[in-house]
């Protein structure tokens, strides 16, 4: 099972965390990945201890997007990974504090910036009637938190939105796009505190990411498609 020989992949913010946990998963499985990254020596750094091939640049840029269908010549599986809020924690401030460009920024990165991919390398999935389509999220998207994350949060509201309708409309052909909203992981500060909310006792790891992301982009997902499954060890259930 699980066999991603015969596969290519990109997988967006990859460089470290849960995008590299996500690239091992998809290169361990046999895929040919490439990893991207905003900054170039981490992009090269992760591809070279995996194994994959690093492909640098801002996803937000239009001609950076369209350079790495050029590089991969379209691949099978999209994953959808960048999409921190941008210049954390400075960026964590309360709604009314926040100004137009940083709602901005959050929709460039976590939603347009989606979009624009998708609609790059559909066309190859298409021809092929085969593909898979992964988005990142957070439980941001249907929980409140206190420490200001609005402007994040409805960026990835919109990322789901438009993930629901894309998976209606692509499903006949092979294609499925789902999403993986992630709780409490282990690479931000207060993890520790934070593991104590959750059933099993403790942060999620890129290895965790990486298995359930290896399920979604497998041919044993294609009749999982339109969803968003949250991986948030027990912290909210549903």
């Amino acid at each position: 099972m699980f066999d991603l020989t015969k596969r290519t992949a990109l997988v967006t913010g990859a460089g470290q965390g849960m995008g590299l946990g996500i690239a091992k998963a998809l290169t361990d499985a046999g895929a040919r990945v490439f990893i991207n990254d905003l900054y170039a020596d981490r992009a090269e750094m992760a591809a070279k201890d995996i194994g994959a091939t690093a492909l640098a640049g801002d996803i937000t840029d239009r001609k950076t997007r369209e350079s790495f269908l050029h590089a991969t010549q379209g691949v099978d599986i999209l994953v959808n990974n960048a999409g921190v809020p941008i210049e954390m924690p400075t960026s964590l401030r309360q709604a009314h504090e926040l100004e137009e460009i940083d709602y901005q920024r959050q929709l460039d990165l976590n939603y347009h910036a989606i979009r624009g991919l998708c609609m790059l390398f559909l066309p190859h999935m298409k021809s092929r009637k085969h593909g898979r389509i992964m988005i990142t999220t957070s439980e941001s998207h249907r929980l409140g938190f206190t420490m200001g994350l609005s402007h994040y949060a409805a960026a990835k509201s919109a990322a789901l939105g438009y993930m629901r309708q894309l998976a209606a409309e692509v499903g006949h052909d092979g294609i499925t796009v789902n999403a993986l909203s992630l709780g409490s992981m282990n690479n931000f500060d207060g993890h520790e505190r934070a593991a104590h909310s959750t059933m099993v006792g403790r942060a999620g790891t890129p290895e965790d990411v990486g298995a359930a992301a290896l399920y979604l982009c497998s041919d044993e997902a294609s009749w999982m498609t339109g969803q968003t499954i949250a991986l948030n060890g027990g912290a909210c259930t549903a």
